[in-house]
């Protein structure tokens, strides 16, 4: 697949523009994207620059991170700090996400969705209030392993590493969850299968497939 180089503000500006045309295929009142990548990735950064291209555009947005949606920790370390079976099917509360995320962006809901649930350093309810998205606006959805769960997303877009970038740019203490993302990679091979590919392997020059 060939990229082209583009800088992480114009990619923002692009994907929004992208976004200010979308119609949600089901008939629901708001837009979904994911924004699927390793946390080297840093795919949060790049939710955060697409907000604010909506909002000077004048669309709504809100982003959510799933690391606000781990589960408690007794139930994600029940096998230990470096399961990599549990990080890749345990850690983080999909059902939740449905419930507190999806459920109120669906067709017939009401726009009220809990913006993070769960507090991975005190290992409490955060106790957030609930938000409230605007018909018309977008959920910014990031965090890994977003595209093995049927969501239902109108945009996604997957930040992909070589192994070795993900390697350099993942923290040595969390070298151990590295095997999450081949297995990712070869179970659902979300290069494949999400609407726009970004590489992202030179935190100064990415590039995506337009």
């Amino acid at each position: 697949m060939r990229l082209e180089a583009i800088t992480w503000d114009r990619l923002g500006d692009r994907l929004a523009e992208r976004l200010l045309d979308l119609e949600p295929a089901d008939g629901s009142a708001w837009t979904r994207v994911a924004l699927d990548g390793a946390p080297a990735a840093r795919p949060g950064d790049l939710a955060e620059r697409i907000g604010e291209a909506l909002r000077v555009r004048g669309r709504p947005s809100l982003a959510v991170g799933t690391e606000g949606f781990l589960r408690p920790a007794s139930l994600r370390l029940e096998y230990g700090h470096q399961d990599v079976e549990s990080y890749y099917n345990g850690w983080y509360d999909i059902g939740a996400l449905w419930r507190e995320v999806f459920d109120p962006l669906g067709p017939g809901g009401d726009g009220r969705v809990l913006p993070d649930l769960w507090d991975p350093v005190t290992d409490r309810a955060t106790r957030s209030p609930h938000a409230r998205l605007a018909p018309g606006g977008v959920l910014l959805l990031h965090g890994p392993f977003l595209l093995r769960h049927w969501f239902p997303l109108d945009l996604s877009v997957h930040l992909v590493l070589t192994p070795g970038a993900l390697r350099r740019r993942t923290p040595e203490p969390e070298h151990w969850t590295l095997p999450a993302f081949e297995r990712y990679d070869e179970e659902t091979d979300p290069s494949g299968t999400a609407d726009v590919l970004v590489r992202a392997d030179d935190p100064r020059r990415p590039a995506w497939n337009g």
